[in-house]
């Protein structure tokens, strides 16, 4: 009798160890998991800013006598394809994350040929609002380019801590999935300096 009870005990206390170790892990995950999701809402906040000021630049370039309309419509419509691809954060697969970037890659290409053609209009190059414009949208490329370091860092300490061995185990029990990274454009490592000072 008290050897069972013995026997009893020692299972007790391992299912109690296993479930600890179970919910630690799911807690801890949960939580690193909420982190990138969080990150991934910057990296949006960031590129809105970015389409807020395009609308702003994109009005005061209107107003320059003769500019390209081409050129002008190629940022509209480039921004208005980048401002409707948007992910769920609960939902950040490797192809969704792919047609967000292709979006935003396509308006980073219009707005660099509006800055090339913007050379053309001294007007325009003299104008106070449009170099404040261009001041901004530089600082807020940097900021894009911090969210998704920052975005890509969170992803790498949730997909380490799901996939490492044994938590690879509980990972699949509980539901949590490998998250997709912000990965360069094609191409990028060959892509042209934008020069954003025209003073």
């Amino acid at each position: 009798m008290k050897k069972g009870l013995i026997v009893l005990i020692a299972l007790g206390a391992i299912a109690f160890a296993l479930y600890q170790w179970g919910v630690g892990f799911n807690n801890t995950a949960v939580e690193h998991e909420a982190n990138a999701k969080t990150a991934w809402s910057n990296v949006e906040s960031s590129y809105q800013r970015r389409n807020d000021l395009i609308g702003n630049l994109v009005k005061t370039v209107q107003g320059a006598a003769d500019f390209e309309r081409g050129t002008l419509t190629d940022v509209i419509e480039a921004r208005a394809k980048a401002t409707s691809t948007t992910i769920d954060a609960n939902n950040l697969t490797p192809e969704k994350m792919a047609a967000f970037q292709q979006a935003q890659s396509g308006l980073t290409g219009a707005l660099s040929k509006l800055m090339v053609v913007v050379e053309r209009y001294p007007e325009l190059k003299a104008n106070q609002n449009f170099l404040e414009l261009q001041a901004q949208l530089e600082g807020t490329e940097n900021r894009i380019n911090v969210a998704r370091d920052r975005f890509n860092e969170k992803v790498n300490t949730y997909d380490i801590h799901t996939t490492k061995f044994p938590g690879k185990l509980l990972a699949g029990l509980f539901g949590f999935e490998e998250m997709a990274r912000y990965k360069a454009d094609a191409g990028s490592e060959n892509a042209p300096d934008v020069d954003f000072d025209f003073k």
